[in-house]
């Protein structure tokens, strides 16, 4: 028994591109003929009827002898031409759109085969499969640059989903590893029984250094998740700010570790107004700030520099440390990186500079690093600077180094 299914009727007479391009090869090989079928006939007409006249009474002698009046001769002579030739010429034009419609047909079909690909492609894709590509090859026309393109963005997809995979797995690992820690603790202080009041204070402090980390951690990456949401696109807050006032604050709330490692610091802080999110900026110069000292060394040195000219504003931090391998440096503004060494002042979450690259491209701007040929870091943060930015230095496009 043959069910009924409206979806497959609709299917067969959906008007598909391949069915709309073969009707309207077939719409304008059927004109064409028929229009040279009536020019041909209009032209046998005018041919005929443009004899010379003849005088009346003139009389024609047929093959078989039979004479008839000229005139009337002349009027059945192109009577019958003119139909016999919109006769033949209408089978002419039949036959001309059957093997014209058919032929589109095919050639159409040939030409969209890369969009049956893509349609293809695109409903096969998951998570599991996004390894798929059409590879068109073909001729150098707009369906090669669709199938390209379609490619191309199936490879920025994959990369985006495979660094989005390795983030959640960081994530969850820098995450656990505190809360592991936390719950050995607990659990082995609660399983001695001679524990005294000195090392259930002990747990507690390990307990509270552990909720402090993954805090640390969470917040972190509400500030980068935040910030990627909002590169390419309006900033949710835009306020005239001063990437000098959060180097400042910055500097205040890293004053004890730097004290600890007697770390020198040198600044030179003009003016660097912009226009965004103050807590972002804030953030980016205190992650700078924070990176600068734990990276750094015993009896080591701080540079900070801030300015901006009439068109970009920026902030130069350098630091002295260890030395960090050029290749190392595009892979120190991805998540959880932290240059291959354990910092010197703590461990952090590997987030810092990762925030500061995502905030500076929410602002407009970009960040660089250059490694120090003695070691440390020169990072370089340049945005687009306010309106009413004083001209420091009109013809410096970059800060000096």
């Amino acid at each position: 028994m043959t069910v009924y299914d409206a979806r497959t009727e609709r299917r067969w007479v959906r008007p598909t591109l391949r069915l709309r391009l073969t009707l309207l090869n077939g719409v304008l090989l059927v004109g064409g003929a028929a229009v040279l079928v009536l020019l041909a006939w209009l032209l046998v007409g005018d041919a005929l009827g443009a004899a010379a006249e003849l005088k009346p009474g003139s009389q024609v002698t047929l093959a078989d002898g039979t004479q008839k009046d000229a005139m009337q001769w002349q009027s059945q002579l192109m009577a019958a031409t003119q139909r016999d030739l919109l006769l033949n010429g209408f089978i002419a034009v039949l036959a001309v759109s059957i093997v014209g419609v058919a032929g589109a047909y095919v050639v159409a079909g040939r030409a969209l085969r890369p969009l049956q690909q893509v349609t293809s492609t695109a409903q096969h894709l998951t998570g599991e499969t996004l390894d798929q590509r059409i590879r068109y090859v073909g001729a150098d026309d707009e369906v090669a640059e669709l199938a390209a393109t379609f490619d191309a963005m199936l490879d920025r997809i994959n990369t985006t989903f495979e660094t989005q995979k390795r983030f959640v797995a960081n994530a969850s690992h820098e995450l656990r590893t505190p809360l592991a820690v936390m719950r050995t603790e607990v659990d082995v202080t609660l399983a001695d029984p001679d524990a005294d009041v000195a090392e259930y204070r002990r747990m507690a402090k390990v307990v509270r250094d552990g909720s402090e980390r993954a805090n640390a951690l969470v917040d972190a990456l509400l500030v980068l998740a935040r910030s990627e949401a909002q590169a390419g696109r309006r900033l949710s807050r835009k306020v005239p700010a001063d990437m000098s006032t959060g180097v400042s604050s910055a500097l205040s709330a890293m004053r004890k570790e730097a004290d600890r490692l007697n770390l020198t610091t040198d600044t030179s802080l003009e003016p660097a107004p912009v226009v965004g999110d103050p807590g972002l900026l804030d953030r980016l110069a205190g992650n700078l700030i924070e990176n600068a000292v734990r990276y750094n060394h015993l009896h080591g040195r701080i540079w900070v520099r801030t300015g901006a000219d009439a068109d970009h504003a920026w902030l130069v931090v350098k630091n002295t440390g260890f030395e960090v391998d050029a290749a190392d440096l595009p892979g120190l503004f991805e998540p959880f990186r932290r240059g291959g060494r354990e910092r010197t002042g703590g461990r952090g979450s590997g987030l810092g500079l990762s925030i500061v690259r995502a905030v500076a491209e929410a602002h407009g701007g970009a960040v660089s690093a250059v490694a120090n040929p003695d070691g440390g870091l020169e990072v370089t943060v340049t945005l687009p600077a306010a309106a009413t930015t004083p001209v420091v230095a009109a013809s410096a496009t970059v800060p000096p180094r």
